[in-house]
């Protein structure tokens, strides 16, 4: 006969209370995330601190002062009051021939320096690709340099360069019958294409040619495969696939096109004569900042972040449109 401690059934485990259950497994996640994001946050602060302060700030204080006119009632630091003004400001950089000129010359310039700039970078990243190619970091080292060269430096060579008394390119051009001057004013937008072309090619060639590096060499295999080799293989396979990174550079250069001001800048300091201080919005933008037209110059300033906002940023549309249709 059994006795009744082993004939006693064993009770299932006292169970926490369903609410402990629950929170117990979730709150664990929520804490985590809560950790995640504050350490990201952390992280973030120094950057989102600098931008609000040196981007976001100005931006928003420029367009502040573009609604607003100083009048002086005397000649001679007489009293002077601050008024509202409207669109008045932005009415006189629109009628201003100087500041439109400059955005058409500026516009002209990119049209046929940006794509040239891009082509060479594209070609030279291609070649440094390519299977037969050697001393391949040397060659990629020699192409960036002009990029660690700071623009204003560069652009003083390349003004001894292209003097006609100085460069020594005048000279056997002349043998040909060609006698040129580099810094005159109808050579003057070719002269600063090239300075641009020159120090900018090596860094867009960079970017695409990291692009190139990340191909999987199972396509670049399967492509061999079937026989496409060579310009073939560039063309077909290679050129589609790093397309992001062309119109990375693409706005990029856009950006850095309706910001000229280095090259041009440089030459009318060193008193070329077929510079015009002018030449860009920026430098019209900075000449109405010296006469006292700040507000002027900043509805000048809201104009051109416009223009470049409305090209870069309808570059990037095309191009998702076309690559949508594709």
């Amino acid at each position: 006969m059994s006795s009744p401690s082993s004939t006693r059934t064993a009770s299932p485990p006292r169970s926490e209370p369903a609410a402990t259950r629950r929170a117990s497994p979730a709150g664990r996640p929520r804490r985590a995330g809560r950790r995640s994001a504050l350490t990201a946050s952390g992280f973030l602060a120094p950057f989102a601190v600098l931008f609000l302060t040196m981007m976001v700030a100005p931006i928003c204080y420029a367009i502040y002062q573009s609604f607003f006119t100083v009048r002086r009632a005397g000649l001679f630091g007489g009293a002077q009051s601050t008024e509202f003004a409207g669109l008045s400001n932005y009415a006189d950089a629109f009628s201003d021939h100087d500041f439109v000129a400059s955005i058409v010359r500026v516009a002209l310039l990119g049209c046929v320096q940006v794509p040239v700039m891009l082509g060479l970078a594209l070609l030279l990243a291609l070649l440094l690709d390519s299977r037969s190619a050697r001393l391949r970091k040397s060659f990629r080292l020699t192409f960036f340099l002009p990029y660690a060269l700071p623009g204003a430096i560069a652009a003083l060579m390349w003004s001894f360069l292209l003097v006609k008394d100085l460069s020594p390119f005048t000279g056997p051009l002349s043998h040909f019958g060609i006698d040129t001057d580099f810094l005159s004013p109808s050579w003057v937008p070719v002269s600063i294409g090239n300075m641009i072309t020159w120090g900018w090619t090596g860094y867009n060639m960079l970017i695409i040619y990291s692009a190139l590096q990340t191909i999987p060499a199972e396509v670049m295999e399967a492509a061999a495969l079937d026989g496409c080799t060579g310009w073939r293989l560039a063309w077909a396979v290679k050129i589609p696939l790093v397309r992001p990174a062309l119109v990375l550079t693409t706005v990029f250069s856009i950006i850095g096109t309706a910001q000229m001001y280095t090259e041009p800048a440089v030459l009318v300091g060193a008193r070329i004569p077929g510079v015009d201080p002018k030449f860009s919005p920026i430098m019209n933008t900075t000449v109405a900042m010296d006469v006292g037209g700040q507000n002027l110059a900043a509805a000048q300033s809201v104009v051109l972040a416009l223009i470049t906002l409305v090209l870069s940023f309808g570059f990037l549309k095309y191009n998702q449109r076309k690559g949508a249709m594709a």
